[in-house]
Order: structure tokens, then sequence, then C-alpha cells
């Protein structure tokens, strides 16, 4: 059995993981399960698949933790993400934490030479110097998110020097067909409700803003080693198709399937193999017509915000990422319009001051300035 650490297990990519281990008591085991604050839900997944550890790292939850009686050892703090990524009893790491905090836990993760199956596209588009030099030195990381799932089995099809163009699909979110000004009175609740798929609030937001796929474009780039001129957005509102692989012979592949994380999630969790899945088949003869068509770069700068984040390199990607996790949080407490998120990000990338980062600390930091920057852009 294949013994499994799930990091954010209370959140969506977590508990979907934990739907996808139900399915397949036989194949896999938890061993550890990590959560924020969410004390309640862990311990009932505790109560459910008894793990050897569980971790808190909000020291406030964990009293009403222990008042759950669960059994295993704990582990509490700011670093019990990294301590459980780390265990040596872990087969693989889930990587399910939302935003940058899921940043130094992939990072441990791979410093243990662990094969991580990772969900948290900000930990590699803020950290990709360091991810690449932890790779180097062991470890793997398989792609959980839909799009860079969908590349990734694609190109099992070819050689890497055969790729012409990676095309990364984006439902669109809400809002793809809203004007301008339509765009600057969307409230937080109408940019919570995703039309295809069922994820976390921040997620949800960044996927109406398109920023989801401007972090992508970059995530795809570092973990396929495809430089920005060679990788695409189409909206694909129907979420079927999940990405395609465009080859130097003009054939182009695609990975399709109904819109499912638990489907991505298992292909990580038992790869190079495929097992049997209760998820759902994709009817083709039911999905209708399917539809594509160029993003409005216009409407929704996060696209070309993104691509000059990807040709910097260094420090755009780790502001392009703080800024908007610091737009978002404002956006959702009603300080801001769902249109000043992107103004947010583009006045941070273009007033952070020039620099390099060597180390996590140097990204910490810069992340602290993106944030601050932010938070000035309408003032």
């Amino acid at each position: 059995m294949k013994r499994i650490a799930v990091l954010g297990s209370t959140g969506s990519i977590g508990r979907q993981t934990l739907d996808v281990v139900r399915a397949n008591p036989d194949e896999f085991k938890i061993i550890a399960l990590c959560a924020g604050t969410n004390a309640a839900l862990l311990a009932r997944q505790a109560e459910e698949f008894c793990p050897v550890y569980l971790g808190m790292t909000e020291e406030t939850a964990h009293s009403a933790l222990m008042a759950n009686h669960v059994r295993g050892e704990l582990i509490v703090g700011p670093m019990a993400a990294e301590t459980i990524a780390s265990l040596p009893e872990a087969d693989l790491i889930v990587n399910g934490i939302s935003g940058f905090s899921g940043m130094a836990p992939l990072l441990a993760a791979l410093e243990a030479e662990k094969t991580v199956a990772l969900a948290n596209k900000e930990s590699i588009v803020c950290a990709h110097a360091l991810v690449d030099e932890a790779l180097k030195r062991g470890g793997q990381i398989l792609p959980v998110d839909s799009e860079q799932s969908a590349i990734f089995q694609c190109l099992q099809a070819g050689r890497k020097e055969d790729i012409a163009r990676l095309i990364l699909t984006a439902s669109g979110g809400p809002f793809w067909n809203l004007t301008k000004e339509q765009l600057r009175e969307v409230s937080p609740e109408q940019a919570g409700k995703h039309p295809t798929w069922n994820m976390g609030k921040k997620i949800t937001i960044d996927s109406a803003s398109l920023f989801n796929k401007g972090l992508e474009i970059m995530e795809a780039s570092y973990l396929f080693g495809i430089g920005g001129e060679r990788i695409s957005v189409l909206v694909h509102p129907e979420s079927i198709v999940h990405s395609l692989v465009e080859y130097q012979d003009g054939s182009t592949l695609a990975q399709l399937s109904r819109p499912d994380m638990r489907l991505a999630i298992q292909y990580a969790l038992t790869y190079p193999h495929r097992q049997p899945s209760d998820f759902g088949r994709l009817r083709l003869e039911e999905a209708g017509t399917l539809t594509f068509f160029a993003p409005d770069r216009d409407r929704f700068p996060a696209i070309p915000l993104a691509y000059e984040a990807l040709r910097e390199g260094a420090v755009l990607p780790i502001v392009y990422n703080g800024a908007n996790e610091a737009a978002v949080a404002a956006f959702l407490r009603g300080e801001i319009r769902f249109t000043d998120i992107s103004v947010c990000v583009e006045y941070a990338m273009a007033h952070i001051r020039a620099q390099r980062p060597k180390c996590a600390g140097d990204i910490y930091e810069i992340d602290r300035q993106a944030r601050e920057l932010a938070g000035k852009a309408n003032h």
C-alpha cells in the first residue's frame, strides 16, 4: 500500500484526495493529515482514516483538536506542515495547501527526496529556482491541477524536443462575456460562484479574474521547461478539454474528462499506472458542442501581466502572486472592486525594487513588499 500524507486535508483538494483514498482502500494508507484551523473536520477525518500523525499549523486550534480525543501523534505550530512533508514513513506527499503558504512544505518534502502530488501552483511560481535545485538532489513532482495534469499526461506521447506549444485551457469563470464596466460591479458573492468547478474561495476568485491562469502559465513553464513564448491560453467554458500539447509535426494531443479534480488526483496517486475510477465517465454525445476562443487581454489583464512576470523571471513572479493574494483578500473584505485586483498587481510589479532572490528568506521578503505595495495601489 502507498503511504500518503495530506497537507491541507480539510480544504478542497484535501477532501477530494480523501475521496480517492476512500474509493481505493486496498491501494492507499493515510499516515498523516495536516490542516490549518478546522479542528472539527480534521478530527472527523482522523477518526475515519486513523493516521499516525496529525498536524495543526494554527496553535489556537490545538485545544479544539484535543477536545475531540483524537489518536495519533500531534504536531502543532507553524512548522507542522513542513514536519509532516518530510516524514520518513511517507511514500507520497499531497500538497493541497492554498496559496503562498504551500511553498515551505514543498521545499521540505523535496529536500527529503519525497514524491509530491502538487496542487499548489504558488510554490512553483515563487520558488522555482529553489525547487529546481531541490529536484536535482532527489524527489519528484506530480502535478495535480487539472491543466498541468493534462499536459503531463499528453507529454507521455512524445519527447520534450518535439513540443511546439503547450495550450492551457481556462473555463473563463462566470464573467468571460461581461464588459469592463460590468466587471467593475462584480461582487465577492458573484465571483465566488464558479460555473463548472467546485473549488476553494480564493482560487474561485482567481479563476474569475484569470489570475489563476496567469499563475498556471508560469507554473507550466517551470514544471515542463518550456518558455512563455510557447505557452498559449484558450478559453473553453465547458471545462472538458483540460489542456493540450501541440507537437512539431502538427499533431495536437488533448486530455478530456469530466470536470472533477478527483480524476487528476487519482492519476497522481497511482502514477505511472491507471486505476479504475468511480468518479464518472465522459460522454461526448452528452457533452455536445465544445467551444474555444482566445482570452480578451484588455478585459482580463492577468494574462499579459503573467507573461511579463515570466519574462523577467526573478522578482516579478513572486510579486505577481503576493500582490494578487493581498488584492483578493481586500476584494473579499469589500475594500476594492473586482477590476482593482489587476490594478494592485500591476502597481506592485511596476514599483518593486529590482532584486534577485537567493534563498527562501529573500522570497518571503519580496512577498511582504509585494503585499505592501498592493495595499498602496488605490490610495
